[in-house]
């Protein structure tokens, strides 16, 4: 039997947001290897998936990702646009979820501890979700698990446009063989660092010592 002090935490994240709005303001981008960001010395801020393939990702010198796919459409962006889609979801978010925090434009976690005794937590998260996807026409993933952080991995590994719950006691097991750069703020230059020690994945750490990875 669940313990009443376990907790539940869902994080939600829209899906390659700014270029799911700019689809929305213009079809024809649909389909296509497309990010918005530009100019030789600007980053990509966001990047379709279709993109992606190519190795483009968020935070890329604009110059590397063309490199990568130089067929990619480059899109200056709207930012007040992503400013009221991202109103609209929190809205919806707002009028539903009992308590929430907003993490970035884009990003949001939901402390659904206790409603279990009421709702199935999982339902209630995929009604939520649909919900959202059906009023604003955005894409969006979920991750249902005990903490913050697995909820967020959970959402990455869920993504595109899905969702994944991690039962309680089962997240050794489901983080142990993902790479370690999986974990929220591990970097490219501390991945390699710890590459370097021979550590590729959750699992590599936690049998490590404190001193060794010190």
């Amino acid at each position: 039997m669940k313990k009443a002090s376990q907790r539940i935490i869902a994080h939600f994240d829209l899906d390659s947001f700014f270029v799911s709005v700019e689809i929305l303001l213009n079809p024809s981008l649909k389909g296509k290897a497309a990010f918005v960001g530009g100019g030789e010395r600007g980053v990509v801020a966001a990047c379709s998936y279709e993109a992606r393939k190519f190795g483009v990702h968020s935070g890329m010198p604009s110059k590397k990702a063309l490199q990568l796919c130089p067929h990619a459409i480059v899109i200056k962006g709207t930012r007040g646009e992503y400013s009221k889609y991202s109103r609209w979801v929190t809205q919806i978010i707002a009028d539903k979820a009992p308590l929430f925090e907003k993490a970035s434009i884009d990003e949001f976690y939901l402390d659904l501890t206790g409603m279990d005794t009421f709702f199935n937590p999982l339902q209630w998260t995929i009604d939520l979700r649909q919900q959202i996807m059906a009023e604003t026409k955005l894409p969006i993933s979920f991750g249902l698990g005990s903490n913050k952080m697995i909820a967020k991995i959970a959402t990455n590994a869920a993504k595109p446009n899905g969702y994944l719950q991690i039962p309680f006691g089962k997240e050794k097991e489901f983080l142990a063989p993902m790479a370690v750069n999986k974990i929220p703020g591990v970097g490219d230059q501390t991945y390699d660092i710890l590459k370097a020690m021979g550590i590729v994945t959750i699992e590599d750490v936690s049998l490590r010592t404190k001193d060794e990875l010190e």
